[in-house]
């Protein structure tokens, strides 16, 4: 399985009740594999974001209900606001936030560490080596989270999340439950009286925690007689300490995390058994810290030993404990050629529209203005000179409203995304209405949440289990918001794409373009065959300038333009070309 199916799998053994979250790399597949046994049996969606998914979480938990929010590591930013106040409230069935970590950035704007928050808002966080460690901390999680009250954090990161392996599994069995809501003001309306009162009770559970997660599965010493060396890893990286100790030949005594918070006295016992401690975790030093208030020579992120950026991997932890046991390192057996690969730069699809959105902006906008930009496949718009800014989701208008507001005389444009703009972007829009930005936003409405594959949002009509829901409407939306100057277009259609830039770009005040084609992806998916297009080589110039809008269809063949099979279809090339040399193939 892969890990996201694991970690589905132990939901589904469970028994879960509701399941909700939002798509974000590397989290999605876990929602996506538990969709499918969803009808009739639990409820199951896709949240607007992942503060709204968390709430939604915890009023099923006060029910009694057992619920699971997943969500990327970046989106517990946006969830942080409920999560730090639901641990002193606690919760009745068990609640597990799924907040799966991206070392290396493979799809991510930072590599920020779930761990940390777990430690912030005071809740046990469990750190899974593997894809059946995933799956099976999952049944324990529930257990642990119903037993003291408190949420439960579960933090894969990608190696996890998208890692294949071979998983134990156990039968589907119905769970014994009662779902009710029992008032109590005192717990559930988070006064500053009452909250003072939750927090005393909230610490008071710490001890408990650490004792109980002391002696459970996943935290485990192991003493060598002579060792002179130790290791404490945690997470994936525990798997390559473990696999690098079966050929050191040299003892070690070792302690493996995988839950926290981590009792002291597993770090004392380690700490007194040895002269060195060597600590190897992805990201933060968070445990090293710990490990430094009872070790004397430790070393780690914080003497340079391990570390801080990245993902680690199997050859690189074996040469840290090498190096620390005053080991030969190993040498890259990497297979090299004597050939370079070319670059083959991330690159919008061929045929996407937001390709063909950017360069109408671009035609008219020039490169003297501002292009704000978000979280999605249009980041790609870099390629097009269409992007200057991009921070987090729904970060687009907001930015680009303070770039309005700080005096620069450069007309600025904004691009979001459907999805993003109803996960984020909708407050913005309000803020740059009534405090009268003077901005263009154009809203690039796929119909679907591309980047993280294809998931339906609230303007797509259709829910997680491809059932027919309200449509929402973006215009509708975008008018609710104070909106007075709006256009939808067809980015295909270059001509009058254009000529509504151009009346953005001669207006004043917060102007919205709405660009709607379906995702190139998508409408294959749907058998939506377009005409494809062809060359005529006498025709061609040779100018290149089909080959200049960046189209993966396009390529020169011989000095001339070629279009290969990834053609999709969009037409745009052919209204580029000004000799006339692009034709709708067999016309």
């Amino acid at each position: 399985m892969l890990g996201n199916e694991a970690i589905a799998r132990g939901l589904l053994e469970s028994g879960i009740d509701v399941a909700v979250g939002y798509p974000g790399t590397p989290s999605s597949e876990v929602l996506a594999s538990l969709a499918p046994h969803a009808r009739g049996r639990f409820h199951i969606e896709w949240s607007v974001n992942e503060k709204v998914a968390l709430e939604v979480a915890i009023g099923a938990s006060w029910a009694g209900a057992r619920s699971v929010c997943t969500m990327k590591h970046v989106g517990l930013n946006v969830a942080a606001d409920p999560f730090m106040t639901l641990s002193h409230a606690g919760v009745n069935g068990g609640l597990i936030l799924i907040s799966a970590d991206d070392p290396s950035c493979h799809s991510s704007q930072n590599e920020q560490d779930s761990r940390v928050y777990a430690k912030f808002a005071k809740v046990p966080c469990f750190d899974p080596q593997s894809p059946q460690e995933a799956k099976d901390m999952v049944a324990y999680a529930y257990a642990f989270s119903e037993k003291h009250q408190i949420p439960v954090l579960l933090r894969p990161t990608t190696r996890i999340a998208h890692a294949k392996s071979d998983v134990e599994v156990h039968e589907v069995l119905p769970r014994p439950k009662k779902i009710e809501f029992k008032k109590d003001v005192e717990r559930y309306v988070v006064l500053p009286k009452h909250t003072r009162v939750l927090l005393k009770k909230l610490n008071a559970k710490q001890e408990a925690m650490r004792g109980e997660l002391a002696s459970s599965p996943w935290n485990r010493l192991d003493l060598r007689d002579n060792a002179r060396l130790g290791i404490v890893a945690s997470g994936v990286a525990s798997a390559y300490v473990e696999e690098a100790l079966e050929t050191l030949g040299v003892p070690v005594s070792y302690l493996k995390i995988g839950a926290y918070p981590i009792d002291p006295s597993l770090i004392k016992r380690l700490a007194d058994s040895v002269e060195r401690i060597l600590v190897v975790e992805e990201l933060t030093p968070f445990v090293e810290e710990q490990v430094r208030m009872y070790a004397d020579d430790v070393m780690g992120k914080m003497t340079g030993d391990v570390p801080h950026e990245g993902e680690f991997d199997p050859l690189l932890v074996a040469n840290m404990i090498r190096r620390a046991a005053g080991r030969p390192l190993l040498e890259n057996r990497e297979v090299r050629l004597d050939f370079e690969l070319p670059a083959r730069p991330p690159v919008m699809c061929a045929g996407c529209p937001h390709r063909a959105t950017f360069y109408a902006m671009k035609s008219v906008f020039k490169d003297e203005s501002i292009f704000a930009s978000d979280i999605g496949c249009y980041t790609l718009g870099t390629q097009l000179g269409a992007v200057d800014t991009c921070l987090c989701m729904g970060a687009s208008i907001t930015i680009a409203s303070g770039l309005s507001f700080s005096g620069l005389k450069n007309k600025i444009a904004c691009t979001i995304g459907d999805s993003t703009f109803l996960h984020t972007g909708i407050p913005g829009l309000i803020n740059a209405v009534y405090n009268k930005a003077d901005i263009t936003v154009v809203i690039l409405d796929n119909r679907t949440t591309g980047m993280t594959g294809h998931q339906p949002h609230p303007a797509t009509g259709e829910t997680i289990l491809g059932e027919p829901s309200t449509e929402i409407s973006l215009e509708a939306v975008v008018k609710a918001c104070g909106v007075q100057s709006m256009q939808a277009i067809d980015p295909y259609d270059l001509e009058s794409s254009k000529a509504a830039f151009r009346k953005a770009y001669n207006s004043e005040g917060v102007k919205v373009i709405i660009s709607r084609q379906p995702c190139v992806i998508t409408s294959k998916r749907m058998g939506i065959r377009r005409q494809q297009y062809e060359v005529i080589e006498d025709l061609c110039e040779g100018c290149k300038r089909c080959i200049k809008y960046g189209c993966p269809a396009m390529e020169v063949r011989g000095g001339k333009a070629f279009i290969n099979d990834s053609c999709a279809g969009c037409g745009v090339c052919m209204k580029l070309c000004q000799f006339g040399a692009i034709k709708a193939r067999g016309a």
